[in-house]
């Protein structure tokens, strides 16, 4: 049976408790790893952006520009810790650029 949870909690720790119990975490970061790519790289980056993809701790990004892909590659470690700072914790180690 499920423990009773305090009414006076704020709603932010009773939708982390429930992300958690039910194993949601992976999902939520795959889409909060798309907005804070979106945020830290700008619109310019992100009009050349196809997909942005987040599978076990690699980040996939498909790119419309093979300049832009060129340019990145040489940030690659600088744009892993900014986007692993904006998400709160190290979920990325790898950025394959295609």
């Amino acid at each position: 049976m499920a423990k009773r949870i305090n009414e006076e909690l704020p709603i932010k720790d009773i939708l982390k408790n429930f992300i958690t119990q039910n194993k949601l975490e992976t999902g939520i970061d795959k889409v909060d790893v798309k907005d804070a790519w979106q945020k830290m790289m700008g619109n310019g980056v992100v009009s050349y952006t196809e997909a942005v993809e987040l599978k076990n701790n690699t980040l996939y990004v498909k790119l419309t520009s093979s300049v832009l892909r060129e340019e990145l590659s040489y940030g690659k470690e600088k744009i892993i810790k900014m986007i692993n700072d904006e998400m709160g914790k190290e979920l990325i180690k790898y950025l394959v650029l295609r």
